[in-house]
């Protein structure tokens, strides 16, 4: 029989971190609970890697029992972008009776209260934190992301991108009081009196839609947003990317069972190979909220026909960085070289606009050309991943086939200034890995801006050579309000230039990194600190995180008596 978990008991241990949370969204300053190193892990019940990569071993070929209701067969084919089969099977539900039972168990969940729904969901982020070894298993064998990425993006920081979701859900909850003694002057007559109570009421059932790429960093934020509204939670995981979000869910159903709630206010849809359950899914009157990761096509679907639900979405977006002068010339093509290479450039928040002057830029080390300055990355790049088992770890592996043909058909698009190689991964060599591939065009052909205005997810990058600074501003502006992005940069030691770039980025409300030459890239964002996205730009309709991702999956609800 699973142990009890009191409010008392919960409280105790968990309210300090929330109050932590809770200050670093405020400062906005550097915080984590959630160490990054995997030397961290093993401790107070934890699993150390040894230990985390017996219990992902021990899961393959196993079937995930869940013990939801409604499941009427078991389904799943991942296969990992390393090569393996991971022959794990997941429960496929009939949701005419998933849903319903979701809903059982919604009115104690509401009457709760914001500070014990936030708790149980910390609770739940400390065991699958205690789980991080195997979980950076799970996700590198879904993703594709080399396991340190894996560890870190898979683990600790999407945990944290989590629970700073719990912290603003609770922020929006408590703003108004759960009562209120209101009373009115009449003059010489006896003043108007009523006590109100106002309680916060879930909206439904919210659907996460996971993605292929970061499942745990891009679906908790819309989980724990829900959970710590009060609403039951569906996760529908992409088909290549099952089991992270299974064993979250796994974790969320042990944990309300033994905090006295119904184990169903969390599920688990898995699909059958082409079964699309997700556009079902998303219009069915029961799905209140739906979070989203993913590509443009089916964001702009969900936001169209999705009308009886609050959609958040993150789609594609045409990522920018202007270098147009520089005081470090190696640190900024160190500083860029990284962010192309990470993950194989497989994130929604790699550069891939590079907009040059094609008369050159002003450096520490002198002039430089256009062409110099493409060479010069392109040499810094080649520099970073020369030896094979440096770059296996930066790179990882092409998570589908779709970035591989993208990557393939970009070296056609104008003159190749760095080729992608192959490199073999000794441990796995069925994996496909590839360098990054940067292309050289023309800003003002039109055929180079079919290539350069069009996001091209995976390892490719353009160098794009424009008429001058202000030229690159105006393309840039352009290219948010068309396209959108997630991340723009900006290399410059021109307060003018700086301000107009600034300018842009405010106007057109897109995230921006200055001259970063360093250890930090465009294209990490911290949680509690950095927001990821905007909501204000094609490429997002929310940010992680802010007030308004969580305030809308809840409503207040007043309730007024004669005093």
């Amino acid at each position: 029989m699973a142990a009890e978990l009191t409010a008392h008991q919960l409280i105790a241990q968990h309210r300090p971190t929330l109050d932590q949370a809770l200050e670093a969204i405020r400062t906005r300053a550097y915080w984590s609970p959630h160490p990054e190193h995997p030397k961290a892990y093993g401790e107070n019940g934890g699993l150390d890697a040894a230990a985390g990569k017996a219990a992902f071993d021990a899961l393959l070929g196993t079937r995930l029992d869940l013990g939801q209701p409604g499941t009427d067969d078991w389904t799943g084919e991942e296969v990992s972008p390393y090569g393996i089969e991971l022959g794990i099977t997941y429960p496929h539900v009939d949701i005419d009776v998933l849903l319903p039972a979701m809903r059982a168990g919604r009115t104690a969940w509401r009457d709760a209260g914001a500070e014990m729904r936030a708790v149980v969901c910390l609770e739940i982020l400390k065991r699958i934190n205690e789980r991080t070894h195997e979980f950076a298993h799970a996700v590198m064998h879904t993703s594709g992301q080399a396991f340190m990425m894996a560890f870190q993006a898979g683990g600790p920081h999407a945990q944290d991108r989590g629970l700073e979701a719990v912290a603003y859900a609770y922020v929006e909850q408590v703003r108004t009081p759960d009562t209120a003694e209101w009373t009115k002057p009449q003059g010489k007559r006896d003043p108007l009196a009523l006590t109100k109570t106002f309680k916060a009421v879930p909206l439904g059932i919210a659907l996460v839609i996971g993605c292929n790429t970061f499942p745990t960093w891009n679906g908790y934020p819309g989980l724990f947003a829900s959970l710590a509204t009060g609403n039951a939670v569906l996760v529908k995981p992409h088909p290549r990317a099952v089991l992270p979000l299974a064993l979250t869910v796994q974790v969320a159903r042990e944990v309300l069972t033994e905090a006295g709630f119904d184990p169903n206010l969390v599920a688990l849809a898995a699909e059958r190979p082409g079964e699309g359950i997700a556009r079902t899914l998303a219009v069915r009157p029961e799905i209140r909220i739906i979070d989203y990761t993913g590509s443009t096509a089916f964001g702009d679907w969900l936001e169209a026909n999705a009308r009886q639900a609050q959609v958040h979405t993150e789609k594609a977006g045409v990522n920018t960085v202007i270098v147009e002068s520089t005081d470090d010339y190696k640190g900024m093509l160190s500083n860029l070289a990284f962010s192309l290479s990470l993950y194989s450039g497989q994130m929604c928040t790699t550069p891939q606009n590079l907009l040059i002057p094609r008369d050159g830029i002003t450096t520490d080390e002198g002039p430089k050309s256009y062409d110099e300055v493409v060479a010069d990355l392109a040499r810094s790049v080649a520099g970073l991943l020369g030896d094979d088992a440096r770059a296996n770890a930066l790179l990882g592996a092409i998570v589908n086939p779709d970035v591989k043909a993208r990557l393939e058909a970009a070296a056609g698009l104008g003159e190749v200034a760095l080729p992608s190689r192959e490199i073999t991964n000794p441990e796995f060599p069925q994996a496909v890995v590839r360098t990054p591939l940067i292309v050289k065009l023309d800003g003002a052909k039109p055929d180079a801006e079919a290539a350069y205005m069009s996001e091209c997810f995976g390892p490719v990058s353009f160098a794009v050579a424009v008429d001058s600074a202000a030229d690159a501003v105006e393309l840039l502006r352009r290219t948010i309000r068309d396209k959108g992005a997630m991340t723009v940069g900006a290399y410059t030691t021109s307060a003018e230039v700086e301000q107009a770039v600034e300018d842009v980025c405010l106007e057109e409300c897109a995230q921006l990194s200055l001259n970063l030459t360093g250890g930090v890239y465009v294209n990490q964002t911290a949680a509690f600190s950095d927001f990821h996205g905007s909501g204000g730009n094609p490429a997002a309709n929310a940010a992680l995180c802010d007030g308004a991702f969580v305030a809308n999956r809840f409503r207040v609800v007043e309730v007024r008596r004669e005093a």
